[in-house]
This record gives C-alpha cells, structure tokens and sequence, in this order.
C-alpha cells in the first residue's frame, strides 16, 4: 500500500485496537495470476511472539483452494472513509479522500477442524452474548453443527508484515483541520461522523 510518511501509522497499540475493531476484512489472494478476494468476519489474535488473523471460507468458494503456505495472501481492514471538499479549506485546492485502513500480509495454512470449531465458538460468543436470547455453539443441535461445518473450511494467517494508513488531513492548517472536521459533522454519511471523531483524536 503506497503510504506518504505522514500518513503512515507506527504505534503498534493503535493498530491492535484497529484491528480489533474492524472485523468484517477482505481475504485477498491469487488464482492463476488472477487476484481474488472474499469479504468475510475474522479473528485476530495476539501472543508475544506473533500476530495470527483466522476466519472460514465456504467450500464451495474456489478460493479457499488458493490458501497455502507458498503463497502469500493480503487482509484488509477497513476503517471509515469521507469525501473532503476542498471548498472548506482557506485556500485553494482539489479534492480529497480521508480513510483509514490496515494491510496484513502473511502466509496461510488451513485449520484443523478442532481449531475451527474453536474458532467459530468464540465467534458466536463475540456477537452473540449479550443479547437476550444468544445463538451460542451450546445452543445448536449437533446435527445443524455437523451439517453446516461439511460447508466451511477453516483458515489462519500468521502475519509477517502490517502497513497502516491513517490519511486524515494531518497535512492541513490548524484552520482548514477544524473546519474539515465542523463540514464533516453537517454531512449525512455517518462515515464522515466517525472520521470527524477520528480527526478529533488525531489532533
């Protein structure tokens, strides 16, 4: 990903909690020469040694049969996104885009069953506990599970390489950053909302 220096994001913790707060990715790798990609939740986990993101493909999507460790595969993290007029800068000047988004890159291997299982466990738990009547792994008859798990195949990157991006006017004025961030609020996206709270935080 082509990152200009003061784009680029650094902080080891700030991109933890990017990561851990933008689960929905995309799963990019090649088929032939050709690149692929699936858009799909994962899990991302962390030890003192490495950074490993897992997530499941269904078998009848060709691409999970381009996952293995001689092939390097891409996931992106997505963060929120605006269009930047350039009328609400002091000066003049073109367009922009504001984003923020994360590149992995890693080797993948396929999971084992009992590391699959463990996988969509704690997904279930994720997004499912605190409602009032969670679907949880326990809750599930055996049959559905056995069924639906014939459909899936199981996949985990250990990550060899992040670029981080954070494009969010850090190159204008004190001024132009404010009243980027007031234009912001007055749009009806609630992307440009969260960019605006995440220019805010930024400076």
């Amino acid at each position: 990903m082509y990152i200009p220096k003061r784009f680029k994001v650094e902080d080891e913790k700030e991109i933890w909690t990017f990561l851990k707060q933008h689960t929905f990715a995309t799963l990019v790798t090649t088929d032939k020469g050709r690149p692929i990609a699936t858009h799909i939740p994962v899990i991302v986990k962390r030890t003192a040694e490495e950074i490993v993101v897992s997530g499941h493909l269904a078998k009848g999507n060709r691409q999970w049969r381009t996952l293995n460790e001689e092939q390097e595969a891409l996931i992106i993290f997505q963060g929120p996104h605006a269009y930047i007029s350039s009328s609400w800068y002091e000066e003049e000047q073109v367009p922009t885009w504001n984003y923020q988004s994360v590149h992995v890159y890693g080797n993948v291997i396929i999971q084992t069953q009992d590391e699959l299982v463990d996988d969509l466990k704690m997904l279930l738990h994720t997004y499912e506990h605190h409602r009032e009547h969670p679907v949880l792994w326990e809750t599930l008859s055996p049959e559905l599970l056995e069924r639906e798990l014939k459909g899936i195949v199981g996949f985990k990157l250990n990550v060899t390489d992040i670029q981080a991006a954070y494009k969010m006017s850090q190159n204008r004025n004190d001024k132009d950053y404010a009243s980027i961030i007031t234009q912001l609020h007055q749009e009806s996206s609630a992307d440009a909302h969260h960019v605006a709270q995440e220019m805010k935080k930024l400076r």
